[in-house]
């Protein structure tokens, strides 16, 4: 590589970098991939077994992401009668217009062949008496396409196999490590990531992992939100270090909002019990307090309408009954069916006193699953050199304005074997093991301020208020207001007296989720129509003359958000940048 690193240089493209202490020490790799639920171990996987150095870098244990809370299934076009095109035309509907119809087709052809690998490696689905595949229905499809395990546990299966799979294959891990911030060279190409392990181990602290190709697999972003189905540790961490690294991020407005999630009260905050689109698929209805089937005549579906269709039936019905939740009648399931199909489902209603075998199961709407992330291409690779991203931190056009049901397990599969493909290959000119480049220097002073961190609730209960199911201009403008004087507090006080909340795991992740909150209220505020699962009450009414386009977001070194839209609903290629007009002020972050 040419050029050389100064003390005034930067660890991130932007110059912007979490408060922490330099890296006391390192490890060095071809690949290292940030993330361990179904995305990032199919990488790790597949790049180990090419010959190459591989890390695994994973925030709590290897088997506790977002994958093992999975219920539903995987879904693939694996039965009799079905096809890929299918498949594609159930996407792109559920999409809403938004999807990058070649990324969708890549999904579903290559998609088949990556379940029968993911068996192949261990991972064990429900059969049918028949001996084939068990395959269910959720909504949005109109075939049974869903390949399930353990009745309502394929995320925890999947998981395990994975997980046996990469410790029977020895690769080296990272575990309870938080990643902070890219690393890159003199040129600004990717040479690994900053990280902090916390608890005991070979390695504690911050340090580094060295290496010429980082991908990000960390998940979602779910704990913005007060309620939501994401596991503690979905805080936005990768989009977060992507915009600090430049990369661009895109669709963050279209949050899915799980319609059914288990009602433990109005003041129920975190994770919350799902309760599977695949009850729906198996007969289940919506009901409200009086028993009605109010999704009947809403939808030719009905309950089995796209997942943003069910969460505004429940929410505009909850609103005209000045109702706190809706309610899934399944007693005509009886016992064994809830018992052999559903056990997760059932302990975890009956740990919290509802016993859906006689009675129905108290729902609402909570936050679930991130549409938007960082843009990539149909190789995974982002606007910065060397820089990946796969499953739902990801935005790779797939998904649109509306995720269809189980797509995302499969998007994991599909999208982390072509990335550890496009890696391999990069290596290949090099021999086996490239050549690791050499980070810039670590720069003294911090370049960002950290918030305190009971900002994290604040946060949350300001983006549920403004930028849940239901949004606004008035709404959104008051939580842009709110967050921002969040972010200008914090600044000021490490302004005026150099001075920053202290550097550590609840304050890194308090101000990731600042980073994404701005960012998605600020493109919710842009687009001004409904579509998908981004609903403005001010706007009711899709348009698609002005937006069949994304909104993208960068972060520049000012910290101002650059936000711009693409020409069509096609992403353009991550190799050059985008020059459509702003389409709003810069914003401070």
């Amino acid at each position: 590589m040419t050029g050389k690193g100064t003390g005034s240089d930067t660890a991130t493209g932007t110059g912007i970098r979490l408060h922490a202490p330099a890296p006391g020490w390192a490890l060095t790799a071809d690949v290292v991939i940030v993330g361990s639920g179904v995305a990032g171990l199919t990488a790790a996987l597949r790049c180990e077994a090419a010959g190459l150095r591989t890390v695994v870098v994973t925030k709590a244990r290897l088997d506790d992401g977002s994958t093992r809370w999975a219920q539903g299934g995987v879904a693939a076009a694996l039965g009799d009668g079905d096809t890929p095109e299918q498949h594609l035309d159930d996407t792109l509907v559920a999409g809403v217009g938004l999807c990058d119809e070649e990324a969708v087709r890549i999904l579903v052809t290559e998609g088949p062949d990556a379940v029968r690998r993911l068996i192949e490696t261990g991972a064990h689905f429900d059969e049918s008496s028949e001996g084939g595949l068990e395959l269910t229905r959720e909504g949005g499809h109109h075939r049974r396409r869903i390949a399930h395990a353990g009745g309502d546990a394929t995320g925890a299966e999947i998981s395990r196999a994975l997980v046996e799979a990469v410790r029977a294959r020895g690769l080296r891990t990272v575990e309870n490590a938080l990643v902070l911030d890219l690393l890159t060279d003199a040129d600004g190409r990717t040479a690994g990531v900053t990280l902090h392990v916390m608890g005991e181990g070979q390695h504690d602290g911050v340090g580094a992992v060295h290496a010429p190709a980082v991908v990000l697999a960390t998940g979602g972003m779910g704990q913005v939100y007060s309620a939501t189905t994401n596991p503690s540790v979905s805080t936005g961490d990768g989009v977060a270090l992507a915009l600090r690294a430049g990369a661009e991020v895109s669709d963050l407005e279209f949050v899915q909002f799980h319609p059914t999630v288990l009602f433990l009260g109005p003041d129920a905050e975190g994770q919350q019990p799902l309760v599977s689109e695949a009850v729906r698929g198996e007969g289940a209805h919506l009901v409200d307090g009086d028993g009605v089937r109010f999704m009947v005549g809403q939808h030719e579906l009905a309950e089995l309408a796209p997942r943003d269709i069910v969460a505004k039936g429940i929410t505009r019905r909850m609103q005209e009954q000045d109702a706190e939740h809706m309610f899934l009648d399944a007693r005509h399931f009886g016992a064994d069916m809830w018992e052999h199909r559903f056990p997760t489902i059932l302990a975890a209603c009956r740990a919290n006193g509802i016993d859906p075998v006689t009675e129905p199961v108290p729902v609402a709407p909570a936050a679930h699953y991130a549409s938007g992330g960082v843009r990539t291409d149909a190789r995974g690779r982002t606007t910065v050199p060397g820089l990946y991203a796969c499953g739902e931190v990801a935005c790779t056009g797939v998904h649109g304005a509306n995720r269809l049901a189980s797509n995302s397990l499969l998007e994991g599969l599909v999208y982390a074997e072509r990335i550890a493909d496009d890696i391999v290959a990069s290596h290949a000119g090099d021999g086996l093991h490239a050549r690791v480049p050499v980070p810039v220097p670590h720069p003294e002073k911090p370049a960002h301020p950290l918030l305190a961190p009971e900002n994290r609730f604040a946060i949350q209960r300001i983006m549920t208020a403004g930028a849940g199911v239901l949004r606004s201009a008035q709404s959104l403008e008051t939580a842009a207001d709110q967050l921002q004087r969040l972010h200008t507090d914090a600044r000021d006080a490490l302004d005026e007296n150099g001075k920053t909340s202290e550097p550590g795991v609840d304050t890194w992740e308090a101000t990731n989720l600042l980073c994404v909150a701005r960012v998605l209220v600020a493109a919710a505020l842009l687009r001004d129509e409904t579509r998908g699962c981004h609903w403005r009450e001010d706007h009711s009414d899709r348009d698609d003359a002005q937006w069949r386009r994304h909104i993208v977001v960068r972060l520049n070194p000012d910290r101002t958000l650059a936000v711009h839209t693409t020409d069509t609903a096609d992403f353009p290629p991550t190799s050059r940048q985008p020059h459509a007009a702003p389409q709003s002020r810069p914003q401070e972050q």
